[in-house]
């Protein structure tokens, strides 16, 4: 059973930095595009960025282009989201997940606990 693991959250001022990692058991993503979605109190599940399979590409939120960095080590089934210059409109719970265009899988279930970021003003 795949499980996916968030941690790399915490409450941090605006301006700071965090870094989010997303470990993968039970199965690889390896052959997948991998996504970082958040999801803020009371909205609805976000895309965040999203990183290839192999690693070249990548894409992102307009707010968040320049500040985040996605990127992955297949070698170690781990994702990583590098966040930079925080903003409070970047508080919320990130998830990751495999993905497909700016969107999770469509049948992907086996969603994380997340990891909460708090970013105070």
């Amino acid at each position: 059973q795949v499980q996916l693991v968030e941690s790399g959250g915490g409450l941090v001022q605006a301006g700071g930095s965090l870094r989010l990692s997303c470990a993968a058991s039970g199965r690889t993503f390896n052959n997948a595009a991998m996504g970082w979605f958040r999801q803020a109190p009371g909205k609805e599940r976000d895309f965040v960025a999203i990183i290839s399979a192999s690693g070249t590409a990548t894409d992102y939120k307009a707010s968040v282009k320049g500040r985040f960095t996605i990127s992955r080590d297949n070698a170690k089934n781990t994702v990583f989201l590098q966040m930079n210059s925080l903003m409070p409109e970047d508080t919320a719970i990130y998830y990751c997940a495999p993905a497909n265009g700016r969107d999770p899988l469509p049948r992907f279930a086996s969603w994380g606990q997340g990891t909460q970021v708090t970013v105070s003003s």
